[in-house]
């Protein structure tokens, strides 16, 4: 049963976090449906600047300035949206529960149900234990029914979106190992947020790669508790991400264990049969590219069997900001609100040079 909203037709939300890139593409999504109003845009460090202030290429679709947390609780909205820092949605939430019909957290604060795992992974105490019971983990390919009945729900991290909806078919009818599972993303640069930072200024990343957070990486307990939980076995991931010059984009690729001698053909048609009714999830036949999904909410996947080893090499590629963020958050409440998943997807709205415009956001 769907929890009912306020008004006539219209969702009225909020997004908090907006001028971040993930809360600037909420914004960027949302404010052109016509079945959503965007009741408030929270974010406390831009408090008093219009929404197109500070992002220019959304000038003309918005009136609207960036408002204190607090303006959202003497409020009421049907939906917020969450695009904050992990450690930060678990001191939210709980204010807001009076006054918001349903939440969707863009961060890790209730993505995974052991707070063990968390606070080893994240280095937060986490606040809000009485919440991680009712989260529902958002990835609509495997729990829509759930999310369709979700007050408070966990969007998935970028690189477990890649790295489940790659796995999922081949872990869940046997045909790989559930150990010795090697995943290695590249992720645009954009997924390490907008905050300033040496690291991350143009002269360290132009030109360069380099992995980092080997083996202590916060989605490594989430790639595995979902895939366990999917499986009812132990699966056992070594997960190496790395930052790549790019503005956008996770490329995924997966190297694992095959059980048996399968052909390439009979591999790849199980991925088609899997999700055959998932309408952004793109099995490929060819070998997919990372300007393939840019700006989209497609999840490519292709398949190949090296035989000489007896390796199963999957790769998956996304745009971490919708995909991976934005997007999917957006097809969860199209879930959560009876809506077709596509709804406000298609047909995109967005030309080359509004794609360009949008670099910066």
């Amino acid at each position: 049963m769907q929890l009912s909203f306020s008004g006539d037709s219209l969702i009225r939300i909020a997004i908090i976090g907006a001028s971040g890139y993930s809360g600037a593409e909420l914004f960027r999504l949302l404010v052109q449906r016509e079945d959503v109003t965007i009741g408030h845009v929270i974010a406390h460090s831009s408090t008093g600047k219009r929404v197109d202030e500070l992002f220019p290429a959304l000038s003309k679709r918005s009136e609207l300035v960036f408002e204190p947390l607090e303006s959202l609780e003497e409020d009421f909205v049907d939906l917020a949206f969450i695009a904050l820092p992990s450690g930060e949605a678990m001191n939210i939430v709980p204010r807001l529960m009076n006054n918001v019909n349903r939440i969707i957290d863009l961060g890790g604060d209730f993505r995974l149900p052991s707070v063990q795992l968390y606070e080893q992974f994240y280095n937060h105490h986490h606040t809000a234990l009485h919440l991680l019971g009712e989260a529902v983990y958002g990835l609509p390919e495997i729990n829509k029914d759930l999310i369709a009945k979700a007050r408070l729900l966990a969007n998935p991290g970028c690189y477990p979106t890649s790295a489940i909806l790659a796995l999922l078919p081949a872990l869940t009818s046997n045909l790989i190992s559930t150990s010795g599972i090697v995943i290695n993303s590249l992720s645009g640069i954009s997924g390490a947020g907008r905050t300033a930072s040496l690291e991350l200024s143009f002269s360290e990343v132009n030109e360069n790669i380099r992995a980092y957070k080997i083996g202590t990486h916060q989605h490594i307990p989430e790639i595995q508790t979902v895939l366990e939980k999917a499986t009812g076995r132990p699966v056992s991931v070594t997960f190496v991400p790395h930052l790549v010059p790019l503005t956008r984009g996770i490329y995924t690729t997966i190297y694992a264990d095959l059980t048996s001698s399968f052909t390439n053909q009979e591999v790849l048609s199980l991925y088609e049969q899997f999700y055959k009714a998932a309408p952004f999830v793109r099995i490929r036949r060819e070998i997919p590219q990372a300007k393939d999904v840019l700006y989209t909410n497609y999840c490519d996947i292709a398949v190949f069997v090296e035989h000489r080893i007896r390796k199963l090499i999957i790769i998956s590629v996304i745009d971490n900001l919708i995909k991976g963020a934005s997007g999917q958050a957006i097809q969860n409440m199209n879930i959560m609100y009876g809506l077709p998943e596509t709804q406000g997807f298609f047909p995109s709205t967005f030309v080359n040079h509004q794609v360009r415009e949008m670099q910066h956001v």
